[in-house]
C-alpha cells in the first residue's frame, strides 16, 4: 500500500470530507496530522488515514465524536474491529432492504403480467415499508435513534447477543419443565427486563409501543424479522416469566 503523505486539501478531495471537518478533527484532538510544513500546512500519512477510516466507520455506526474519541482510546477498537462492526450493521440493513426489495419486485412482475395481484399482497408490502411507523410515533422513533447513539454500536450488538442467549436459556428451562415463577427462570426474566429498559431508556410510552408491536404484529412474526425462530410455546412461557417478575417487583416496592 502506498504510504505517500498528503496535504489536508488532497486528503479532503480523496475522502470526500471537507477541509473544515479535518481541521475540526485536529482542533478537538481526534485526528492530528503527522506533521506540519514550515509554512504550517498539515501533512497526513498512512497512520492518520487509517485512524480516519476508524472515525468514518464509527460515525456511520451513529457514534458521536466524543464517543469515537473514547473508543479510539481503547485497544479493542482496532481498525479491523471497527470495520467488522460496520460490516455487521450493513449486513443487517441489507437484509431488511433485500426483504422489502423482494416484495416490491414480486409486485412489479405480477403487475406486468396478468395483473394477478390482491389487496393483501399490496398491503403486506406497505406493511413492510412502514413497519415501525405503525407502532412508534415520530417522537418515539427519534428517541430510539438518540438512545442508540447513547448506547453505541458495541452495546447494541452485545444486547442482541444477550437476547439470543436468553431465549436459548428460556427454551432449555421450558423443555425441562421449570415453572416460569421458579428462581432460575425469574433470574432470566430479570435479565430480560433489564435489556428492555436498556432499549427503551425507561420511557413508558416506548415500552408500551414495543409491547403493542409484539402483541399486534405477532411475536413469531416480529422475531422472524430479526432472524430468530421461536419454538412453539416459548413466547407464552417467556411472557409468563416476565409478568411474574414484574408483579413481584411491584409488590416489593414501598407504598
Amino acid at each position: 500500500m502506498a504510504t505517500e503523505a498528503m496535504k489536508v486539501g488532497e486528503l479532503a478531495d480523496r475522502t470526500g470530507l471537507s477541509v473544515r471537518t479535518l481541521h475540526h478533527y485536529d482542533e478537538i484532538g481526534l485526528l492530528a496530522p503527522e506533521r506540519r510544513t514550515p509554512a504550517g500546512h498539515r501533512i497526513y500519512g498512512l497512520a492518520q488515514v487509517r485512524r480516519l477510516q476508524q472515525i468514518a466507520s464509527l460515525r456511520h455506526l451513529g457514534l458521536s465524536l466524543e464517543e469515537i474519541r473514547e473508543c479510539l482510546e481503547r485497544p479493542e477498537y482496532s481498525l479491523d474491529r471497527v470495520l467488522a462492526l460496520q460490516v455487521e450493521r450493513l449486513r443487517a440493513e441489507i437484509g431488511r432492504h433485500k426483504r422489502l426489495m423482494r416484495l416490491l419486485e414480486d409486485l412489479r412482475r405480477r403487475l406486468g403480467g396478468a395483473g394477478d395481484i390482491s389487496v393483501d399482497d399490496i398491503a403486506r408490502t406497505i406493511g413492510e415499508t412502514t413497519w415501525h411507523e405503525k407502532y412508534y410515533t415520530p417522537e418515539q422513533r427519534a428517541a430510539i435513534a438518540r438512545r442508540a447513539d447513547e448506547l453505541g454500536e458495541e452495546r447494541i450488538l452485545q444486547g442482541q447477543r444477550d437476547w439470543s442467549e436468553l431465549f436459548e436459556a428460556f427454551a432449555r428451562a421450558m423443555e425441562a419443565g421449570a415453572s416460569p415463577a421458579s428462581g432460575d427462570v425469574q433470574a432470566l426474566a430479570a435479565r430480560a427486563n433489564a435489556l428492555i429498559e436498556q432499549f427503551t431508556g425507561g420511557d413508558a410510552g416506548i415500552r408500551d409501543s414495543l409491547a403493542r408491536m409484539y402483541r399486534e404484529g405477532g411475536a413469531e412474526n416480529v422475531m422472524g424479522r430479526q432472524g430468530v425462530r421461536l419454538p412453539e410455546g416459548l413466547w407464552a412461557y417467556y411472557c409468563a416469566a416476565l409478568d411474574a417478575y414484574r408483579a413481584a417487583s411491584t409488590q416489593g416496592r414501598p407504598g
